[in-house]
């Protein structure tokens, strides 16, 4: 039988004979235990957010995505980019060309971003899950379709079924402005709206409007170049792999990017935020953690007598001070285990019913409450710095009782 620990249990759970150190030592779980739980739960929202944004650039951009290292646009007929798009692991490719024109309806204008694509590119993004209002079309006998985001949508006043098309502008690469005839500058086009679509992203839905590639060649006067190339991997391939693979045959005169590389920067806010939010938590933590020391050294001061004894029956000074050690590991550990039950259970509830809402209008956010996704990797994390920020603190309540039984305090 482990004799400190056995007699650091029994300290623990039985009744003290002052009740202010019960409650004090019943302060200190609860404590550690609302730091833990507070670790937990704010990581596993970050993680539900993160996934959120993951799922929703999934929805709009390719699983790799080719783009020069220098200028806007290349023209991938080559005999590197032959070889390197021959990979067994591409499904299919889709070709891009985007850049900022001018859209026109009766007297609204507006700066668009105009993306011009291929029709693989539906299969690419999945676009039908993103229409909310007419259907993905490029182009129909002689007539050329733009599907435009929401926001945009909306400031022009347009929607599929119009008779009415939208004019786009755009400046010649090639040519002067001559101030007698200044329209003669510009490329011009009409299209019909043929779908709308939303992805809850400003960028996209207030500035985007997708047409067919070859419109967009026509109007920036581009033969055969693209902006990207956007390429659709088959199941189950190493998307890390098939990156490595294209990136040595193509050369470094253009960036091989997957999804995370794509938006790095949201991805990269998003985890600069959950670790600013995890330290700043344990900074909380550690001031919870230091209310151990206030229990156990006033359980030192009330157990002398039994200090005496022990010593008399031929206790050692390390095993009273490993007593006391254990003692207030127990405390620490009973905070850190219960704020991890309580943490990891308020997130599986959040996560199944949605307890925390977002907002007071359904439908105002894509989520409605605020997503959660439990990660054994940060719970193992939260346990082990809660472990060694709970641990250390016991450090000078011991060193002061490893002192005192040097001194011959409690003879």
């Amino acid at each position: 039988m482990n004799l400190p620990l056995f007699i650091a249990r029994r300290y623990l759970f039985s009744k003290k004979s002052h009740n202010a150190i019960n409650v004090i030592s019943l302060v200190s779980v609860c404590g550690i235990a609302v730091a833990t739980m507070a670790m937990v739960t704010a990581l596993s929202v970050f993680n539900g957010f993160g996934t959120l944004i993951e799922t929703t650039f999934s929805a709009f951009d390719p699983e790799l995505k080719i783009t020069p290292v220098k200028g806007k646009v290349f023209d991938y007929h080559t005999a590197a980019f032959n070889k390197a798009l021959q990979n067994s692991d591409i499904d299919f490719i889709s070709e891009s060309l985007e850049d900022n024109v001018l859209f026109r309806f009766n007297d609204r204008q507006v700066p668009v971003l105009l993306k011009g694509v291929s029709e693989d590119f539906k299969y690419l993004t999945q676009m039908d899950r993103l229409i909310i209002d007419g259907a993905f079309r490029l182009r129909e006998d002689v007539v050329d379709y733009a599907t435009v985001g929401s926001g945009l949508a909306y400031t022009l006043g347009v929607r599929p079924g119009y008779v009415d098309p939208i004019e786009i502008f755009v400046p010649r690469r090639d040519v002067q402005v001559n101030l007698a005839n200044p329209s003669a500058a510009f490329s011009q086009a009409t299209v019909q709206v043929g779908g709308v679509f939303n992805l809850n992203q400003p960028q996209f839905d207030e500035q985007m409007a997708i047409v067919p590639i070859e419109l967009a060649r026509s109007l920036f006067r581009y033969s055969n170049e693209v902006s990207s190339l956007d390429i659709k991997l088959k199941e189950g391939v190493s998307v890390q792999k098939a990156k490595k693979v294209i990136s040595q045959i193509i050369g470094n005169d253009y960036l091989v990017e997957d999804r995370f590389e794509q938006q790095k920067e949201s991805y990269q806010m998003l985890q600069i935020e959950k670790w600013v939010t995890f330290f700043i938590l344990s900074f909380i933590l550690i001031i919870a953690a230091f209310n151990v020391v206030g229990p156990l050294s006033i359980l030192i001061i009330e157990k002398k007598n039994d200090i005496r004894i022990l010593k008399s029956m031929g206790a050692n000074n390390k095993t009273i001070s490993r007593i006391f050690l254990l003692e207030g590991w127990l405390i620490s550990f009973s905070g850190i285990v219960s704020g991890i039950i309580l943490g990891v259970g308020i997130s599986f509830l959040q996560q199944k019913f949605g307890l925390l809402k977002l907002g007071g209008t359904p439908g105002a956010y894509m989520v409605d409450a605020y997503p959660v996704i439990v990660k054994f990797t940060d719970v193992f994390l939260t346990f082990l710095i809660v472990c060694i920020i709970s641990f250390s603190t016991i450090v000078y309540p011991i060193h002061n009782l490893k002192k005192q039984l040097s001194l011959q305090a409690f003879n």
